[in-house]
């Protein structure tokens, strides 16, 4: 449990509080700040251990509801789909821009150090193999921890705000089956789908830059079909969904969360950016060395 003191000053942050309750120890001078600086880490771990577990309690509960719905046939469709929508809106033409110049660096590279190397032929399959295998899921799970995962902490978090929240616990009604659920479902269909389409246009741009840089169609098409598989896209495909369920079940306890008005619902979502994006690299590379583990083969270039 947090070490608190009884006077303290509900505003103050937690360094504060911790040089606060330092200065009241019957503790030397000297010592204050290394006790204030204890007592800060003690209790931004504890806190850190309370907010995951808030946040598996929140999955748990919204992968319950939404199966449970799925298989009573109650689930909102018409909300999945609208949410579905909403989050294409936000996300797809980002990942449009960003797919044409990441796309063209990768082929730059790429094609560079296989010229180096004397192996021109097969720049189109490490340039094709490095947007799919990694560049389209982190691409897309990025933008959708700071696009998708904003918009959903600051819609949630007005809700909490405006205590539409608590309206919807006092008729009864679980928020994580009525709010979370949706966008869940949601997310199986954008993840997929946001997926393909970095994949087209990153491709797209690798194979216009291979012509530029004077390469072969059919060179480029061969070598690509030796080294890539549907697998490679499907594991994308997979990645991708993944990092998009995290960044939801994360905006969502945020929004939950919200509490001080405006600046609270802007602490909120600022808070869903850096922890989604963070979440989505965490998640690419345990994901990635998993997958090296299971099927060396497919994930060695």
């Amino acid at each position: 449990m947090s070490v608190t003191v009884a006077g303290d000053v509900p505003e103050a942050d937690d360094a504060e509080r911790a040089a606060r309750i330092a200065q009241r120890l019957p503790v030397p001078p000297i010592l204050r700040p290394i006790v204030a600086l204890t007592l800060w880490a003690w209790n931004t771990l504890l806190g850190s251990i309370g907010t995951f577990g808030r946040l598996v309690l929140l999955a748990a509960d919204s992968v319950y509801g939404l199966v449970r719905d799925v298989v009573k046939l109650n689930h909102p469709w018409r909300e999945t789909l609208s949410q579905a929508w909403f989050m294409m809106s936000v996300s797809g033409w980002p990942a449009i821009l960003i797919s044409v110049p990441l796309g063209a660096i990768i082929q730059i590279q790429a094609g560079s150090l296989a010229a180096q190397v004397g192996a021109t032929s097969q720049a189109g399959a490490a340039g094709g193999l490095g947007v799919i295998r990694q560049a389209a899921p982190m691409v897309s799970g990025i933008l959708m921890g700071g696009a998708v995962g904003a918009a959903v902490a600051a819609d949630l978090g007005a809700r909490k705000i405006r205590e539409e929240i608590d309206a919807i616990r006092t008729l009864g009604i679980n928020p994580n089956h009525r709010l979370v659920a949706p966008r869940l479902a949601a997310m199986f269909i954008v993840g997929p789908l946001m997926c393909v389409l970095v994949v087209f246009v990153g491709m797209s741009t690798i194979y216009a830059m291979t012509l530029i840089q004077g390469g072969v169609p059919g060179a480029f098409f061969n070598s690509f079909a030796a080294f890539a598989s549907t697998t490679d896209l499907i594991i994308a495909i997979i990645k991708t969904t993944v990092f998009g369920l995290l960044v939801v079940l994360v905006a969502s306890q945020r929004g939950f969360e919200a509490s001080g008005g405006p600046k609270g619902v802007a602490d909120c979502v600022n808070a869903t950016v850096v922890l989604g994006v963070m979440t989505t690299f965490a998640a690419n590379v345990l994901i990635t060395q998993l997958l090296t583990i299971w099927f060396p083969d497919n994930m060695g270039f």
